[in-house]
């Protein structure tokens, strides 16, 4: 055995890289998709939807993080961790195929590390505070029910990158909703604490609901060319699903969706944002040359 210590031994066997340590083995995420844009599609607006989709999914699965060993049971933390894992999942599919689409060849870490918090496209609530575990359930269930609905539509998207990660990420969403469903069951219908938690969960994040279902630009015409899907058809049936399980669990019927603009999806965030991006990109700005 060569070398000081184990780490140069180590060293030696990913090519004498020093940085070996970061490497995830992880190839291009669309290696072997046809990557071709759809006819008439702009690939500018593409990316942005993408864009849009993949930021919702990091930011959230982020936030899920804060959970890993806080969590009220060791089985839930391994699920909200196993949650944050399937976003992270698609948010690694649609930040490459933005980066493919706006002719950049940006890749999914070029768009995770080295943007600022305006430079990102989600929608508030998956920043959100994280509160107490009702409020992460109710979180869970909202945006979850939100973005099932919107998927499943991606499903037949004329862009046949975004009709597989839609394909493949409907079955992860719709146990991310059953997951977060069955756990508002349990409060919402549980001890008078669980339930006052969860009543004031429901009221905390409803002003935040209404810009899920808010249209940007890009997301009309997406939705007009066959590509994307406007989440303003969504929102009666998220607003039905939402209203039984609330009713199920003892809690009143919630309140129609708040009228709202696009804000996040502009650029406009909540402070919460900076700090939650401090965390998931503190390692990549300490050590910018690193592999990945």
């Amino acid at each position: 055995m060569s070398g000081d210590h184990i780490y140069s031994v180590l060293g030696e066997e990913h090519g004498g890289d020093t940085r070996w340590a970061f490497g995830t083995g992880f190839t291009d995420a669309l290696s072997g998709v046809d990557t071709t844009l759809p006819g008439g599609v702009d690939g500018q607006d593409l990316a942005l939807y993408c864009q849009m989709l993949g930021d919702d999914a990091l930011v959230q699965a982020q936030r899920l993080v804060h959970w890993v060993t806080d969590a009220p049971e060791l089985e839930e933390e391994v699920a909200l961790a196993n949650i944050a894992l399937d976003l992270l999942g698609q948010a690694r599919l649609l930040l490459a195929r933005a980066g493919q689409a706006d002719g950049t060849g940006r890749d999914e870490d070029d768009f995770a590390y080295r943007r600022g918090s305006a430079e990102f496209r989600n929608v508030r609530l998956a920043e959100a505070p994280r509160g107490d575990f009702a409020r992460a359930v109710v979180t869970l269930l909202v945006l979850s029910s939100a973005r099932l609905a919107v998927f499943t539509r991606l499903a037949d998207s004329r862009d046949p990158v975004l009709a597989a990660i839609a394909a493949k990420a409907v079955n992860e969403l719709a146990y991310h909703r059953e997951y977060a469903l069955s756990w508002t069951l349990r409060l919402g219908d549980g001890t008078p604490y669980s339930h006052e938690r969860t009543v004031a969960a429901v009221a905390d994040l409803w002003p935040f609901t209404g810009e899920l279902f808010a249209t940007h630009p890009v997301e009309a015409r997406m939705a007009a060319q066959g590509v994307g899907a406007d989440p303003a058809d969504v929102r009666e049936e998220v607003h039905a699903v939402l209203t039984q399980v609330l009713t199920t669990a003892t809690l009143d019927a919630p309140a129609p969706f708040p009228e709202a603009a696009v804000a996040g999806r502009e650029g406009r965030h909540t402070p919460e944002l900076d700090p939650l991006l401090d965390e998931l990109q503190k390692v990549a700005r300490e050590h910018p040359e690193a592999t990945w």
